[in-house]
């Protein structure tokens, strides 16, 4: 079992992620925005965060240079998660799949 943060504004996106995770018996620890992400990463240690801000990542790095992090974004916004990934270091960050179902 892993302790996972996840870091989104949305509450619909965390209650799908935190649905996911909770049934596969992963300790699952919620995050609104880049304040509150930085002072659970502290307090919790996390061995995952999943999150689509992309300022987060460098700050993480900061706190601990070693964080896995998974970055993810809804279509439209991948500029947002490449800054995010160059910020956090592509070595510390993925790029989930971005599909557009709209095309068929």
């Amino acid at each position: 079992m892993a302790k996972i943060l996840i870091v989104d504004d949305a509450e619909s996106v965390r209650a799908r992620y935190r649905e996911i995770l909770s049934s596969d018996e992963h300790e699952v620890i919620e995050a609104v925005d880049c304040n509150d992400a930085l002072d659970l990463f502290d307090k919790e240690n996390p061995d995952l965060v999943l999150m689509n801000n992309a300022q987060t990542p460098e700050m993480l790095r900061e706190q601990n240079a070693e964080a896995r992090i998974i970055m993810s974004s809804a279509m439209g916004q991948e500029r947002r998660v490449i800054r995010g990934i160059r910020w956090g270091g592509p070595e510390n960050a993925t790029l989930t799949a971005m599909v557009d179902d709209s095309k068929g």
